[in-house]
């Protein structure tokens, strides 16, 4: 997900997308543990994501104060 797609989210809409992207990276450390996981390199570029929308949040939330 590219940085430009996330910031034309609105607040609702990126505490949405952080929860279904925690899940999925969930389900991805899951399918690794139990040797399903076809692309590895999916479980970084989660993580990334993650990080990328919680730190949109954040300065979100910060100029609200």
């Amino acid at each position: 997900m590219k940085a430009s797609e996330i910031r034309s989210l609105s607040e609702p809409e990126l505490v949405a997308k952080s929860r279904e992207l925690r899940d999925e990276l969930f389900n991805a450390r899951v399918k690794r543990a139990t040797g399903q996981l076809e692309n590895t390199a999916k479980l970084l570029q989660l993580r990334r994501d993650v990080a990328r929308v919680e730190t949109l949040l954040t300065q979100m939330r910060g100029a609200k104060s």
